[in-house]
């Protein structure tokens, strides 16, 4: 912010500059996930990603753990028998 004096692009100059350098950004985004995946950051869980978006909410009702979720299938399971 300090180089710029507070002055931040337009949305146009970001989408102009993301179009005109399409192949660049794709080339440091495969970079930096090999460098992730040399240094062990990632934890090689799969994960799919497919784009939705979705109100976060994370009351403490909402928001669930391992425990939480175990005790619910368990408390499914008890019911069941």
């Amino acid at each position: 912010m300090w180089l710029l004096k507070k002055l931040s692009p337009d949305f146009k100059t970001i989408a102009d500059f993301r179009k005109d350098n399409r192949g660049a950004i794709k080339r440091v985004c495969r970079e930096f996930v090999l460098l992730c995946k040399k240094r062990d950051l990632f934890g090689g869980e799969l994960v799919g990603i497919d784009g939705s978006k979705f109100k976060a909410v994370n009351s403490k009702k909402k928001n669930f753990n391992e425990a939480k979720l175990l005790c619910d299938i368990y408390s499914v399971l008890f019911l069941m028998i």
